[in-house]
């Protein structure tokens, strides 16, 4: 029986801890004028955002709203001078693009290492009482310390066994070698014992990029955060370092800058397609 008619039992059930731990690798692939591809490993931390009070509890080294080796901060992912919590700037954020307010909210993100991260992106899954996803947020930062949130409603059709799949139009600018108006198609599996986040970037017909994150959920301990960071010691350093690094190669490549432009609105709820979806 095709798990997409068991209405009674939801697909990809979240794990139930305050928070988790999954180390992994991202991978890049420009297709498109040449090739050009680069993996490096990483660890994504997931938060439920009901649960950050008991999420500091769990290991010494970790703390939320206050300087520690590994912490996490609410403000890293709110506009400026916004006064609600995640929590609730998620659940609006949901709301206003038709969603009911969600039961439980995870963030799967990057910690601060040693006071500093910078997420290329962070998503956000929601779930209601029954623990089906409802939507999802996918936010993006360039290093221009810009930042847009594409809201996606989870459509019928869009969730099986196989995975979630959505698309939007990319209207927000992140690699300066990559025009507006291209098209995202995500393909996600939800947090369980895996976790995966295939994004193809394409131009209509072709695709352009691949970008992957796949980890693995391990128990967030200290042992086990601590053995990232022995690791990993500069990752969320190493990223913004990486970005830099991967462009200067694909300008030596003969790739063609684009300007940046003005900025769209920090959030957008529906979809923009201007032009063939494949």
């Amino acid at each position: 029986m095709h798990m997409q008619n068991m209405s009674d039992q939801a697909l990809f059930p979240p794990p139930g801890q305050a928070a988790t731990l999954y180390p992994g690798k991202v991978m890049h692939a420009r297709l498109k004028p040449f090739g050009h591809r680069f993996n490096y490993r990483v660890f994504n931390c997931l938060f439920d955002l009901d649960k950050l009070a008991d999420a500091s509890k769990l290991s010494a080294l970790f703390s939320v709203g206050r300087f520690n080796l590994i912490s996490f901060y609410e403000r890293d992912h709110l506009p400026e001078g916004e006064k609600r919590s995640l929590r609730d700037y998620a659940s609006a954020l949901t709301q206003e693009a038709g969603v009911q307010r969600p039961h439980r909210i995870l963030l799967l993100a990057y910690p601060r290492i040693l006071g500093f991260v910078f997420n290329p992106i962070s998503v956000y899954f929601c779930y209601d009482a029954s623990d089906h996803l409802t939507a999802v947020i996918y936010e993006v930062r360039n290093t221009f310390g810009e930042r847009h949130s594409y809201v996606c409603k989870v459509e019928n059709g869009q969730l099986t066994s196989a995975g979630l799949r959505q698309e939007r139009t990319k209207i927000f600018y992140v690699s300066p070698f990559i025009d507006m108006g291209m098209r995202y198609h995500f393909r996600i599996t939800p947090p369980g014992e895996k976790v995966k986040i295939r994004i193809f970037e394409t131009d209509g017909t072709d695709p352009l990029l691949s970008a992957t994150f796949i980890g693995e959920a391990k128990p967030f301990t200290t042992l086990a955060l601590a053995g990232q960071v022995a690791r990993l010691p500069f990752m969320t350093l190493k990223v913004v370092a990486g970005i830099h690094w991967e462009a200067l190669k694909l300008w030596v490549k003969g790739a063609k800058y684009r300007a940046r432009g003005t900025p769209p609105d920090p959030v957008s709820y529906k979809d923009r397609i201007t032009g063939p979806a494949e």
